[in-house]
């Protein structure tokens, strides 16, 4: 039975995710983003990390969140934390919705699917990625996975969980 049903999973291009856990080492990635840059995850090294996936560019709750973040950026770089954006659009769609609301961080344009797949959030019957965000230490150990987004107040939910997890860590 289980055999049909991942035989029907690929028929349907859905997939089955990697389903990453807090404690957990961050995937190592690479891909291209916006400013016709290439971005790593090492490029974070010793920082904190907010990496958000979500589904596509310039629709309504994608905006919502990011421009949350954007609102938030000033607040995020006291807590000591970069922010980074991740969907499966071309870089030409991220560099227009990075320049029309004004976002001060990176979006990385993951065509290939290569990093959603990596972190497990590639849905919709693998065209897009979920809406999920990974809250990343200094070492680069996952730890806090946020997967009920409030995009509205997105900045609101990374700065409460940020605090806590400094406050813990004694950062």
């Amino acid at each position: 039975m289980l055999k049909l049903i991942l035989i029907l999973m690929v028929f349907c291009g859905m997939t089955v995710q990697a389903g990453l856990e807090v404690g957990q080492k961050a995937p190592a990635f690479s891909a291209p983003a916006t400013g016709s840059t290439t971005v790593s995850l090492s490029d974070y090294a010793g920082n904190w990390l907010v990496l958000y996936f979500y589904p596509k560019a310039d629709t309504p709750g994608c905006t919502k969140q990011s421009c949350s973040l954007r609102d938030g950026a000033e607040d995020l770089s006291g807590l000591n934390a970069e922010v980074l954006g991740v969907s499966v659009d071309t870089v030409d769609a991220q560099d227009r919705f990075k320049a029309k609301y004004e976002l001060p961080f990176e979006l990385l344009a993951d065509a290939g699917k290569d990093v959603a797949k990596a972190y497990g959030v590639l849905g919709y019957g693998g065209r897009m990625a979920k809406r999920v965000t990974f809250i990343i230490d200094p070492t680069g150990t996952i730890v806090q996975i946020i997967k009920r987004v409030s995009v509205g107040t997105h900045a609101d939910q990374v700065q409460q969980v940020l605090g806590e997890l400094q406050a813990k860590s004694g950062d």
